[in-house]
C-alpha cells in the first residue's frame, strides 16, 4: 500500500516537473522567437549599434547618423555640410539586408540552445555601404568654401614718391585634394563628424608690372630732369615689358621708338658683331682689346675691333648684322677716330624719321631704348639656353658660350653710377653706359643699358636721355639710379 502511494506521488511530481519544463520551454521559445525578430545584442551596422532593435528602428537610427550634417572648420569659419548637398548617400537597404541575413541565417534550434544556456553570440559587424559624388563635393568646396574663405595674397604696393614698395600680405588657399579626403572620411564616420580643413600659405605677390610702370613714371615726374627720356625694361623670366618716353615730364608715344645718340652703348653691338664674324676663340691680345672697349670705353680699341671685322667697312657690317636680327634703327656709320668720314649716307630709320620729337641724334651712331633692350635680351637668352634672335640669325656663328663671353666683357664696366648706382653693391650688372661731353663741356646725351642679375629675378633695363641745353650729370645720374632701384625693388620685395 505504501509503495503504491509512493509511486503515485513520484509520478505526480514527475508530471509536474514535466509540465513546468514544457511551460518554461514554451516561454523560452516565445522569448527567443521575439528576440530573433530583432537584431542580436552586439550587432553593429556601419559602426552604429543596432542590437535589440527592429529593422525599422535600425533603419531610422542609421538615417539619423548618416544624414546629420558634419561640421567643417576652415580658418575662422565653421560650416555645416548636409551630406546630400555633396552627393553622399548611405545604402541603408543593402546594409540591413546583410544584417537580416546574419540575424536569420543561422540554425534556429542552435540559436535557441544558446539562448537557453545564456550563451552570448559574438557581435556581428556590417560595414558601411555608401556612395558619394566627388565632382559635387569638389564643386561645393570650390564655390561654397574656397570662394568665401580663401584669402588671396595682396601684392606689394609702391610707395608714392619713392623707389620702394610696401610689402604685400600672404594668403591662404584651400588644399582641395586633402579637403575631399577629410570630408569623405567624416561623412563615412558615425562619430568623427567634425574636421578642420587644411590650407596652404601663398607668399605675398610681387607688385604688378602696371604698378611698377606707374611708379617709374612718377619718379621721372618728380625728378629735376626736364629733358627727353626713353625707358625700356623686360622681365627676363616672363618676357613682360615696360616701355615709355617722357618729354619735359609729359608722356609721348613710343611707336616707332625714338632714336637717340647711341654714344658708347653702340660698343655692345660692335663686339657682338666681331664675335659673329671672327668667332669667340680669342687670343690674349684681342681679349685685352675688347676689355678696353667694354670695360674702359676706349675708342681707339673700338676702332681696332671694327677694323678686325673689316678694315674698310667694319661699321657697316655691324649695322647689317643688327638689321639681320630685326634692329632697324640701330647703326654705326663710321669709325671712332677724330675726323673719320661717314661710310655712307646717313641711314633713314623708323626711329629718326619721326617729326614730332627731336633728340639731335648723332649721324654716326644711333639706337633706340627698345632695340638696345632687345639686343641685350637676345644676348641673355643665348647665354642661358642658346635661344634668342642672335642664335636664330647666326646659327653657325653664335653659341651660348659666345654670348656668355660677351656678358663677361660687359661686366667689366665698373662705373658704379647710373644703373649700377641704383642696385646694392655686389649686384652683377653687365652693362654699357654712354656719356659724351661736347667741346664746350656741355652734355646732351646720357645713357645706360644693362642686364641686372638678382635673387628675385633678372631683368634688362635701358635708359636714354637727351637735353637740348645741358644734360646735368647731378640730375640725370640719380634719376637713372632711382629708376634702376625701383625695378630692382620690384623684383626683390617679395623675397626680402
Amino acid at each position: 500500500m505504501r509503495n503504491r502511494n509512493t509511486n503515485t506521488i513520484l509520478r505526480g511530481v514527475s508530471i509536474l516537473f514535466l509540465v513546468v519544463a514544457v511551460v518554461v520551454a514554451i516561454f523560452s521559445l516565445i522569448g527567443y522567437s521575439r528576440q530573433r525578430n530583432n537584431y542580436p545584442a552586439g550587432m553593429m551596422v556601419a559602426g552604429v549599434p543596432v542590437g535589440g532593435l527592429t529593422p525599422a528602428e535600425a533603419s531610422q537610427r542609421l538615417l539619423e547618423v548618416y544624414t546629420s550634417p558634419i561640421e567643417v572648420k576652415y580658418g575662422e569659419g565653421i560650416i555645416q555640410i548636409e551630406p546630400g548637398l555633396v552627393g553622399f548617400q548611405a545604402d541603408v537597404e543593402t546594409m540591413l539586408a546583410a544584417a537580416d541575413l546574419s540575424r536569420t541565417g543561422g540554425s534556429f534550434w542552435g540559436g535557441f540552445w544558446d539562448y537557453l544556456w545564456n550563451r552570448n553570440t559574438q557581435g556581428t559587424e556590417i560595414p558601411l555601404s555608401s556612395s558619394i559624388s566627388e565632382d559635387r563635393l569638389r564643386e561645393y568646396l570650390q564655390t561654397e568654401i574656397a570662394a568665401r574663405y580663401d584669402e588671396p595674397p595682396t601684392p606689394a604696393q609702391p610707395v608714392p614718391g619713392g623707389t620702394s614698395f610696401l610689402p604685400g600680405t600672404p594668403g591662404q588657399t584651400l588644399d582641395l585634394d586633402r579637403a575631399v579626403q577629410l570630408i569623405t572620411d567624416a561623412l563615412r564616420s558615425p562619430t568623427n563628424r567634425s574636421i578642420a580643413l587644411t590650407f596652404s600659405r601663398t607668399t605675398a605677390a610681387r607688385p604688378t608690372i602696371e604698378n611698377l610702370e606707374i611708379l617709374l613714371k612718377q619718379i621721372v615726374t618728380v625728378s629735376g630732369f626736364d629733358g627727353l627720356i626713353g625707358f625700356y625694361m623686360v622681365d627676363l623670366q616672363t618676357g613682360q615689358e615696360i616701355h615709355f618716353s617722357m618729354e619735359n615730364k609729359q608722356e609721348i608715344p613710343v611707336e616707332p621708338d625714338i632714336a637717340f645718340t647711341a654714344s658708347s652703348t653702340i660698343k655692345v653691338p660692335i663686339v657682338a658683331s666681331y664675335l659673329i664674324n671672327r668667332g669667340s676663340n680669342l687670343d690674349s691680345g684681342t681679349a685685352e682689346t675688347i676689355s678696353r672697349v667694354l670695360g674702359k670705353s676706349d675708342n681707339s680699341a673700338t676702332d681696332i675691333v671694327l677694323g678686325g671685322i673689316d678694315p674698310n667697312i667694319g661699321p657697316l657690317i655691324v649695322s647689317e648684322n643688327m638689321k639681320t636680327i630685326g634692329l632697324q634703327s640701330t647703326f654705326i656709320n663710321g669709325f671712332f677716330y677724330l675726323g673719320a668720314p661717314p661710310l655712307s649716307v646717313q641711314p633713314i630709320t623708323p626711329g629718326n624719321s619721326r617729326t614730332d620729337v627731336f633728340t639731335d641724334p648723332d649721324p654716326y651712331s644711333q639706337t633706340t631704348p627698345s632695340e638696345m633692350g632687345a639686343l641685350l635680351t637676345d644676348i641673355y637668352q643665348c647665354a642661358q639656353n642658346g635661344g634668342g634672335a642672335l642664335v636664330a640669325a647666326f646659327p653657325d656663328k653664335i653659341t651660348s658660350s659666345t654670348c656668355q663671353l660677351l656678358i663677361d666683357f660687359m661686366a667689366q664696366d665698373k662705373l658704379g653710377a647710373l644703373i649700377q648706382g641704383g642696385v646694392p653693391d655686389g649686384t652683377l650688372v653687365p652693362h654699357k653706359h654712354g656719356y659724351v661731353p661736347a667741346s664746350d663741356g656741355t652734355v646732351h646725351d646720357i645713357s645706360d643699358a644693362g642686364i641686372v642679375y638678382t635673387s628675385g629675378g633678372n631683368f634688362v633695363i635701358t635708359v636714354y636721355t637727351y637735353h637740348p641745353i645741358n644734360n646735368l650729370w647731378d640730375t640725370t645720374n640719380p634719376l637713372i639710379a632711382d629708376l634702376a632701384k625701383a625695378v630692382y625693388n620690384y623684383f626683390n620685395t617679395a623675397v626680402q
